[in-house]
């Protein structure tokens, strides 16, 4: 069986799916979806997924939405990644959910993504300090262990690492973080690892 991930490479919330399958040794391909041209809002995507949201995953017939849900099925079918504490790594899932990807995302569409002219302004200065505060977390826990859960690599890393892999910064950095970089490091050696734009159709670049 060949999964297909509907997905984009400038998601870090596709990412999240793709990376797990990657490290995990499931088959799957990606299918581009011109998300800034607008697909997820057309007719036959949102057939696809009512929530009109990037990824989608179709394992030959049955549609998974939420990439921590595809994150959750991939480990629990392959046996690898799923943590060695269930609870520990929802929290940190759902953690990621609220504090951490939906703010890193937000926050680097605004500054990046967004034509200058339309960028606002107060919202950025405003969501950078909520940026600021969940890195800090990420950056405590980090300092006093390898891993997010354990003592090895996990969904709950694949999660929370997404946004921090691409490019167009938003808050982060190695020189202020330095666990954060350490533990970046430890995930991309992981036999398999990609980045982003290398792993899935689509770039900045390609719009240029």
């Amino acid at each position: 069986m060949t999964a297909k991930l509907y997905c984009f490479g400038e998601s870090g919330n596709a990412y999240k799916a793709a990376l797990t399958m990657t490290l995990s040794g499931f088959d799957w391909e990606p299918v581009y979806v011109d998300f800034f041209n607008g697909e997820t809002r057309r007719p036959e995507f949102r057939a696809l997924n009512e929530m009109g949201e990037c990824p989608v995953l179709d394992l030959e017939g049955e549609i998974l939405a939420q990439s921590g849900v595809m994150q959750l099925r991939i480990a629990e079918q392959t046996g690898r990644f799923g943590g060695e504490n269930r609870d520990e790594v929802l929290r940190w899932l759902f953690w990621d959910n609220h504090k951490g990807s939906s703010q890193f995302g937000a926050l680097r569409f605004m500054m990046h993504f967004l034509p200058a002219e339309k960028r606002p302004h107060a919202a950025i200065d405003w969501l950078s300090g909520r940026v600021q505060a969940a890195l800090q977390t990420l950056e405590t826990h980090l300092s006093k262990s390898d891993w997010l859960v354990g003592g090895s690599a996990s969904i709950a890393d694949f999660a929370c690492c997404a946004y921090l892999y691409y490019p167009e910064g938003f808050g982060y950095s190695a020189q202020t973080h330095p666990a954060i970089a350490r533990w970046l490091d430890r995930i991309s050696a992981l036999p398999g690892w990609a980045h982003p734009y290398d792993m899935m159709p689509g770039s900045p670049a390609d719009r240029l």
